[in-house]
C-alpha cells in the first residue's frame, strides 16, 4: 500500500517584523516503493520508517515528517489522466444528486482515462464503461488495475448504436453528441433513475436539452455549472486564493419518470 508523507508548515516569529512568517510551506509526498530509502529535498527517509502508519518519523538529518497509509482518493489523484477529465467538484455533485450507492448499477459512456468510471466504481456495485477509442480504453484499464477495482467492465462500443442491458440506476454521458443517445438512455434506465450529461460548451448543452424535451419518459431536473474557489486562512487574514477552478463543464441532471 502506498504511503502519504507530510511535512507540516513551519512558522517563526521575526522580531524585526513583529510578526510570524512562514519559513517552510507544507508539503505532501506520495510514496509507492516502500522497500528502499526515500529521497526528499536533499534528505532521506530510512525505509524502516516508511513501514509506520499514523506516526511522526524523522529523516536522516533529523527533520520531522508524518506518515500514514494512502486512501482511495490519494491513489485516485495519481492515476493517469487525459484532456478534459471531469474534476472532483463535478464528480462529487453527481454522487450527491443521484444518491447512488453500493447496490447501484451504472453505465458511464465516454470513458476517457476512466477517472469518472473509477470514482463511481468506488461507491457502487457495478460500472460498465463505453468508449470508441483504443487509447482511451488502454489508459482506463491501467487506472482500474492501479486502483484495484474489481467491479468495472470496459467495453469498446459506440453508445449511439445502443446500450446493452437495462435497469441502470445511473447513466453518465461525456460524449460529443449526447442528444443522439437520449432514446437509448430512456430505455435502459430504471424508473426513477438518473441520467447525467456533462457538456463542455453551451451549444452542446442547448442541443441536448432541446432533444430531451421530445422524450416524455425523461424529465430535465436542472442544469448546473459548479465553480470552486479555494480560500486561504492565516490567522486573521482570510481571503480567496489567486487561482481557482472556474468553468469545467455543465452538468444536466435528468430523471426517468415513465416506463
Amino acid at each position: 500500500m502506498p504511503k502519504i508523507l507530510i511535512q507540516k508548515k513551519k512558522k517563526e516569529f521575526v522580531e524585526e517584523l513583529k510578526r510570524e512568517i512562514i519559513i517552510r510551506k507544507s508539503k505532501k509526498y506520495y510514496i509507492t516503493n516502500l522497500n528502499q530509502d526515500y529521497s526528499v529535498s536533499g534528505d532521506t527517509i530510512p525505509k524502516k520508517e516508511l513501514k509506520k502508519n499514523g506516526e511522526k518519523i524523522k529523516s536522516s538529518h533529523g527533520k520531522e515528517f508524518i506518515i500514514f497509509d494512502s486512501t482511495f482518493v490519494d491513489d485516485y489523484k495519481k492515476i493517469k489522466r487525459m484532456p478534459q477529465t471531469i474534476p472532483l467538484k463535478d464528480v462529487g455533485l453527481i454522487l450527491a444528486e443521484t444518491g447512488i450507492n453500493k447496490n447501484s448499477k451504472v453505465l458511464d459512456s465516454g470513458t476517457g482515462s476512466g477517472a469518472l468510471t473509477c470514482m463511481l466504481a468506488n461507491f457502487v456495485k457495478e460500472v460498465i464503461s463505453y468508449d470508441i477509442r483504443d487509447d482511451h480504453l488502454s489508459v482506463a484499464e491501467e487506472n482500474v488495475k492501479t486502483l484495484n477495482l474489481k467491479n468495472v467492465t470496459l467495453k469498446k462500443r459506440d453508445i449511439t448504436e445502443g446500450i446493452e442491458g437495462e435497469e441502470f440506476d445511473l447513466i453518465t454521458l461525456d460524449v460529443p453528441e449526447p442528444w443522439k443517445v437520449i432514446t437509448h438512455c430512456a430505455k435502459a434506465l430504471k424508473v426513477g433513475a438518473f441520467l447525467v450529461c456533462y457538456s463542455i460548451t453551451t451549444p452542446q448543452l442547448q442541443d441536448f436539452v432541446a432533444e430531451l424535451a421530445k422524450e416524455e419518459r425523461l424529465l430535465c431536473v436542472k442544469n448546473v455549472e459548479l465553480i470552486e474557489r479555494e480560500w486561504s486562512a492565516e490567522g486573521r487574514i482570510v481571503k480567496p486564493k489567486t487561482i481557482s477552478i472556474g468553468h469545467s463543464g455543465f452538468l444536466t441532471f435528468v430523471r426517468k419518470i415513465l416506463k
